[in-house]
């Protein structure tokens, strides 16, 4: 005699399934990878539980069996595992939040470590994303080890109906009475979809129905989850080109097992070349994260922005699988576990970094990201500024490290020349004082390099200081009537194109050259802030001249002498802009004022 009993949902499941279905999981396709981590979880329960009990042994071809019936509007997944009986799904499923496997996991906490089936998910809040896609669902279960079966049934609403049913097998099926509005979730190519984006690696054989037969449609291999040992380069590789869609091959491979108060298993790769898509378009690391092999996200975060270029997986036991991203992000766990993938990654990039050809293939590659983290991120910005090389006036590439032992015994100071081509830069008048006393100038020509050196402030006891500020290294220039009255006429001359107009023993070679004014941004800093829109609050910058140059020599005369020399001010201060990067203000009239100083020598 079939029995029939129909029972109310406990306390407050209207509004803990409204949670469920339209708060917790952020996207609706969800619902399938927590049944499929329900089916596999009790597939591994089955298995633990043969250990003790032959008769429950899983059958040879054990697995879950998804099929979609268009005509009927039904959705169903089968599995093989350990099944539930009439007083477990009433328990598990007429109780939200009430967890059979998390009650399973307690039993078994005294179990020996190799014994202990890789469990999943929870079979509670889970279960119940089937209803973000359908109207209806029936459940079908029979217990491993006895031969009724049983039947629940829900429209998720005030409660479910429990009936005497039959299953040839132990197992379970869930059958979805999919929405109108969901039908997209009864085309195989959909679902093969969802299969291979959230299931693809659990160690559980997944077989999708498509045109009548059942094919397989998870890979089944978590790469990351094997030893070291028995994967072959060739294995990394193909793993890499399946991950970021590469065609390179990675600079650095980092596999490891962390142990312990956490357990990950991480597979990392450090491309070795640049995407086709700039880095920059997205600012976050993609880094996957699983939970015991079942994909739960590529937007957690595992990494810092700095570190976004670094792919692969991250795969924890820590986690439960049923939470959505959005509450991934405040997860304790998970913080621990970034700083430790953090750690490693740099660890890795020190040891790299030894091999200084190879190392400078990456940096070419991923410095200017590197860059950042000295700007955004504190507790590791010692760290990162020893990794970065750059151009200096006496190297094509150097570490600080090395710029610091190469330091004359007097020197204190890091110094440095920001803009935004290293090799105008390397041409730069305001480097013509440093390289007569001999000292060596980092040329930082990345946008990222107008702004991390202040925020480093120091490196090794050593202060970074844009050379503009190093008034301190140069005396002041010897000056005389002449030279006074040649500043006095230049500055009246140029008017308000200039804050002040002075001789300077920076310059060797040049006549004359731009300085910013004092406490404001450089030069170059400014051209760079108003092509980005934003104001620029400084102070027009001095001219400086050379009192020892011919040209100034000239112009003394020309003064002392009561001659009138505005055009040549005019053309001392394009000059100076064009060697300082920039254009001149008006340049038909600077061709005009070059052409005529040619006709008189």
């Amino acid at each position: 005699m079939t029995e029939t009993q129909t029972q109310p949902f406990a306390a407050e499941v209207d509004r803990l399934l409204d949670l469920v279905v339209h708060s917790l999981y952020s996207e609706r396709e969800i619902f399938l990878r927590e049944l499929v981590a329900n089916a596999a979880d009790a597939i591994d329960r089955r298995r633990f539980e043969a250990l003790s009990d032959e008769a429950l042994a899983l059958p040879e071809n054990a697995g879950i069996r998804i099929s979609a019936d268009k005509e009927a509007k039904t959705l169903t997944i089968s599995d093989d595992g350990i099944g539930m009986s009439r007083e477990d799904l009433i328990a598990h499923l007429g109780t939200i939040a009430r967890s059979g496997t998390r009650a399973f996991s307690a039993a078994i906490g005294a179990a020996k470590a190799e014994d202990k089936p890789s469990l999943i998910g929870q079979f509670g809040v889970g279960f119940y994303a089937a209803f973000m896609v359908a109207d209806r669902v029936q459940v079908i279960s029979r217990r491993a080890g006895t031969d009724a079966a049983a039947s629940w049934e829900s429209e998720g609403r005030s409660g479910f109906t429990i009936t005497d049913a039959s299953r040839e097998q132990p197992g379970t099926d869930v059958i979805l009475h999919i929405k109108d509005d969901a039908g997209e979730y009864l085309e195989p190519v959909r679902l093969e979809t969802i299969i291979r984006k959230w299931a693809d690696h659990i160690s559980v054989p997944i077989a999708l129905e498509q045109d009548g037969k059942f094919q397989s449609a998870n890979e089944g291999t978590a790469l990351w989850r094997k030893s070291k040992s028995d994967v072959s380069e060739q294995d990394y590789h193909a793993f890499y080109r399946h991950l970021g869609n590469m065609f390179d091959q990675p600079w650095a491979t980092i596999h490891w097992r962390a142990e312990g108060n956490m357990e990950f298993s991480a597979l990392l790769f450090i491309p070795g070349a640049k995407p086709f898509m700039a880095v920059e378009e997205t600012r976050e690391s993609r880094v996957r994260l699983h939970v015991r092999r079942m994909f739960i996200t590529d937007d957690a975060k595992m990494l810092p922005d700095w570190l976004r270029f670094v792919q692969g997986v991250v795969d924890t036991e820590d986690l439960p699988l049923n939470v959505s991203r959005e509450m991934l992000q405040s997860t304790p766990v998970l913080t621990r576990i970034r700083k430790a993938l953090t750690n490693r990654v740099l660890t890795e990039l020190k040891t790299k970094a030894k091999d200084a050809d190879d190392y400078l293939t990456f940096f070419d590659n991923f410095g200017a990201i590197m860059k950042e983290g000295i700007y955004e991120d504190a507790e590791k910005r010692s760290d990162i500024a020893g990794l970065i090389r750059v151009r200096s006036t006496l190297h094509a590439n150097t570490s600080l490290d090395d710029y610091i032992e190469r330091m004359p015994a007097e020197q204190d100071t890091i110094y440095y020349l920001t803009g935004e081509n290293a090799d105008a830069l390397a041409a730069s008048p305001q480097l013509e004082g440093f390289r007569a006393k001999n000292i060596e100038v980092l040329l930082l020509s990345d946008q990222i390099d107008f702004f991390w050196p202040e925020r480093l402030d120091t490196y090794r006891d050593k202060k970074l200081k844009h050379i503009a500020a190093a008034g301190d290294l140069f005396t002041d220039a010897a000056h005389d009537d002449a030279m006074e009255a040649l500043c006095k006429a230049i500055a009246e001359a140029l008017g308000e194109q200039v804050s002040a107009v002075r001789a300077t023993s920076r310059l060797t070679d040049s006549a004359a050259a731009l300085a910013a004014a004092s406490g404001g941004p450089d030069l170059a800093m400014q051209r760079l802030m108003r092509r980005s829109g934003r104001p620029v609050y400084a102070a027009k910058p001095a001219l400086e001249l050379n009192p020892a140059h011919s040209l100034i020599g000239k112009l003394k005369d020309r003064v002392a002498a009561g001659e009138p020399i505005t055009d040549w001010a005019g053309l001392l201060l394009d000059l100076a802009r064009i060697q300082d990067g920039d254009l001149p203000q008006d340049p038909a009239r600077f061709a005009r004022l070059v052409a005529g100083a040619i006709s008189l020598t």
